[in-house]
């Protein structure tokens, strides 16, 4: 897949989570429909690990976009963390919505300018997954927090989900 969406410097979070939405919806289902085959079988082995190879293909060019545009969306990973996507860190998501046929996990990444390290905001990634089988109902989504620490992100999370 070669197709990347479109970062800039300059650009507030907002901006970033809508470019990056406009690169989901353009490339979610083809990559989905080409690899349901090889991810319906993982998932008879290794069960939601299967939705972690998925995302290892998404998001991949999503963050060397931010990156090439002087972003940062990494942070310095522990020696317990378990990344997927090259940048989505299972110590930064929560998954509690939804029924098992259509589970949201959410993961954050707080966004950081590059050369100076401030940070501009918080992109959360949205998958919609199954727990009964391998199915990604609906694109994953991202948004937009301009909120930065963790207490703050979590009910930043909690009122775009609508729960508390």
């Amino acid at each position: 897949m070669t197709q990347k969406p479109l970062f800039h410097q300059g650009m507030t979070i907002q901006e970033i989570g809508e470019a990056g939405n406009a690169y989901i919806q353009s490339v979610w289902k083809t990559l989905y429909d080409s690899m349901l085959d090889e991810l319906t079988a993982a998932f008879r082995e290794i069960e939601d690990a299967a939705y972690g190879h998925y995302l290892d293909q998404l998001m991949p060019p999503l963050f060397d976009a931010l990156d090439d545009a002087g972003f940062e969306a990494a942070e310095p990973p522990q020696e317990q963390d378990f990344i997927i996507g090259k940048n989505l860190l299972f110590r930064n998501s929560l998954e509690k919505w939804g029924a098992e046929d259509n589970r949201s996990r959410i993961f954050w990444n707080v966004i950081r300018i590059k050369s100076t390290q401030q940070p501009i905001g918080t992109l959360i990634t949205e998958l919609p997954h199954s727990h009964l089988k391998f199915d990604i109902p609906s694109a994953p989504v991202l948004y937009s927090l301009n909120e930065c620490e963790k207490v703050h992100l979590v009910q930043g999370i909690q009122r775009i989900k609508g729960s508390s």
